[in-house]
């Protein structure tokens, strides 16, 4: 017999930031655009971009929650999503300015932690090989 409902786990690194049963439907976006999940949808396997998840349930009815890049797994009627962060508790313009504000950002402060870092390597490299030539 058909589905009629979903069971949505949103993980963050460090918890679980959401458990819920009987969602209807969810809307997540990835890096080509906005898609949705319906109970009966074949499994499926998506990378997420940052930005808005939407899941609607019939006690909370629509609920928006602004999300990191992850991925979202569906399985039968179980759907995981891993992300680095998420925001919930807010409306829908407010959780669009966190978006820009937490999770763009962040981005631009990894590369430079990364460019710091490849230097940091690169020096420790040259060194390594100077002491290996004497």
């Amino acid at each position: 017999m058909p589905s009629t409902s979903m069971r949505l786990k949103i993980l963050l690194p460090f918890k679980v930031f959401a458990d819920k049963s009987d969602v209807l439907r969810i809307v997540a976006e990835s890096r080509s655009g906005a898609f949705g999940l319906l109970p009966n949808r074949l499994d499926c396997a998506v990378a997420l971009a940052p930005g808005i998840l939407t899941y609607e349930t019939k006690t909370e009815g629509e609920v928006y929650l602004a999300v990191d890049e992850g991925v979202l797994v569906k399985a039968g009627s179980e759907v995981l999503v891993s992300v680095r962060n998420a925001i919930g508790g807010m409306d829908l313009g407010e959780l669009h300015k966190a978006i820009e504000r937490e999770f763009l950002n962040l981005d631009e402060q990894e590369k430079s932690v990364r460019s710091v870092l490849a230097k940091l390597e690169g020096g420790f490299i040259r060194s390594f090989a100077a002491l290996k030539h004497e």
